[in-house]
This record gives structure tokens, C-alpha cells and sequence, in this order.
């Protein structure tokens, strides 16, 4: 072999290993290129979903959702939050006020002696009944009955006004109203099993499902307001044109048959 045909052998050689070694460099930044950028969208996805984790972690839940929850005005309501409740004859002239807290033992106490006075003077056409609800014992014990309670009178409400009597009469029972402490009322399945009680809410899909799904969580919400806009003191408060009605000491309710009859003939005269 010449010298000639070994120095171009050599030199073919040697060209390519260098073709070879461009290749292989750019094999190289090519799959470094991938990876890098793989690593960059690894990097966002994390990123992304721990944003997306401390976004759900800092949603509000519960009745604190509730807040911004679309409002439902239940049927048989007026006002423009729905948050007048008035029940009874159009032919009457007055109107009792009454203000209570599910979850008031008072009330309670109230609704089991006095409870079927009123229905019968609401029946009767002597006044109507303007209910207001309140959950201020929300705020001042551990729980949110006050609040579910009031949530699933608004769904019977949405029934009837019937149904809501009938409810919040069962709700104040000797039966089903718990202690001031036991936070009852919290859970729907508890509620739903007073509902069975009252003819026209038991089995009733429609009135289960709204306190199930809490479609009247919004609008539990806002008629509370109107005890602290009304500055009530307490439950039950009796009003009518604007007087507090009281038993014989002049600062409490009437809490018996006696004393109420006593206070609204008054009241009704006035």
C-alpha cells in the first residue's frame, strides 16, 4: 500500500470519527434537551397541584360555604331575602312575633305548654304568627344545630305552612328536643326521623334531599339576621306592634297557658 493510500485511509478515518462524535454530541444535547424539559413540566405539574391542594385546603366547607352558597328563598316566604315568615288568616288584624332558637330549651319549654294556645289563635283567626328564627346558641356552644335545624324548618316551610308548624312543634317535643348541650340537630338523619312525624314531610324525597343536599343553608343564614338586627336579647321573645309581650314579672315570656292568654288579650285590645 502506498503511503499515499494509507495517509487517505487515515484521513477518511479519522473525518469519520469526528462525523460520529458530532452524532453522538448532539444524540446527547438532544436527549438532555428532554430531559431538562420533562423536568421543567414535572416541575410545574407539582407545583401545580400543590397549588391546587392549598386552594382546596383554604375553600371554605361547611356553613362557612354556606355564606356564599346561591340563596333558595323557601315557598310561603315574602320579603326580599324570603326571610318573612307569616302564617295565619289574612283577615287578621294582629300579628304575634316570635323569635326562637332551635336549639333553645326555653323555647322548648315554651312550644310544649303554650305551643297549641297559639296554633289554635292562629287557626282561629285571632292574630298571625310571624316566625323569626335564630342560632345565636350556635355562637355560644360547640356546634352548628341552631343553624341545620333552621335550615330544615326552611324546607318544610317550602312544603307547607302546615309542615312547618307541625315540624317545629315536633322539633320542641318532650321526645325529640335534646339538651341544650347535645348537638342533635346537627346531623339530617335525626332531623329526617322527626320529619316522620308530620304527615306530610314523612317519606317525602323532595323535603329530604333539600335538608340532605342543605338547600336552605344560605337562607338559614340570613334569617338570623334579623334577631341581631331586631337586638333580641334572648328566646323565646313574644312582640306584638312592637311590645314585648311578658308573664306576671314583667321581664320574662308568658310561660303558661294562663299568663300568654293574659299578655295577647291584652296585647289584641291594645
Amino acid at each position: 500500500m502506498s503511503k499515499r493510500n494509507s495517509q487517505s485511509a487515515k484521513t477518511a478515518a479519522r473525518e469519520r470519527l469526528r462525523q460520529e462524535r458530532e452524532r453522538q454530541a448532539k444524540r446527547d444535547k438532544t436527549r438532555r434537551q428532554v430531559i431538562v424539559a420533562a423536568s421543567v413540566v414535572a416541575v410545574l405539574a407539582a407545583a401545580g397541584g400543590i397549588g391546587y391542594a392549598v386552594v382546596q385546603a383554604n375553600k371554605p366547607t361547611g356553613w362557612e360555604a354556606a355564606k356564599s352558597q346561591t340563596l333558595v328563598k323557601p315557598a310561603n316566604t315574602t320579603g326580599a331575602d324570603g326571610t318573612t315568615v307569616v302564617i295565619g288568616k289574612a283577615s287578621a288584624k294582629k300579628t304575634l312575633t316570635i323569635y326562637e332558637d332551635p336549639r333553645c330549651p326555653i323555647c322548648a319549654q315554651f312550644e310544649e305548654t303554650v305551643g297549641s294556645t297559639v296554633k289554635k289563635g292562629i287557626d282561629e283567626g285571632k292574630f298571625k304568627l310571624h316566625y323569626v328564627g335564630a342560632t345565636f346558641l350556635d355562637n355560644n356552644l360547640p356546634g352548628v344545630g341552631s343553624k341545620n335545624a333552621l335550615s330544615a324548618l326552611g324546607a318544610a316551610l317550602n312544603v307547607s305552612p302546615e309542615a312547618f308548624l307541625q315540624y317545629r312543634s315536633a322539633m320542641y317535643s318532650t321526645k325529640w328536643h335534646p339538651e341544650e348541650s347535645d348537638d342533635k340537630f346537627k346531623d339530617d338523619s335525626y332531623l329526617i326521623q322527626i320529619a316522620d312525624t308530620v304527615p306530610a314531610l314523612k317519606g317525602n324525597a323532595a323535603f329530604q334531599k333539600d335538608v340532605k343536599s342543605g338547600t336552605f343553608d344560605r337562607w338559614a343564614l340570613e334569617e338570623s339576621k334579623i334577631f341581631d338586627k331586631d337586638r333580641i336579647q334572648g328566646t323565646p321573645t313574644l312582640k306584638m306592634d312592637g311590645k314585648t309581650l311578658t308573664g306576671p314579672d314583667g321581664k320574662n315570656p308568658p310561660m303558661s297557658v294562663a299568663d300568654f292568654n293574659k299578655a295577647i288579650d291584652t296585647a289584641l285590645k291594645g
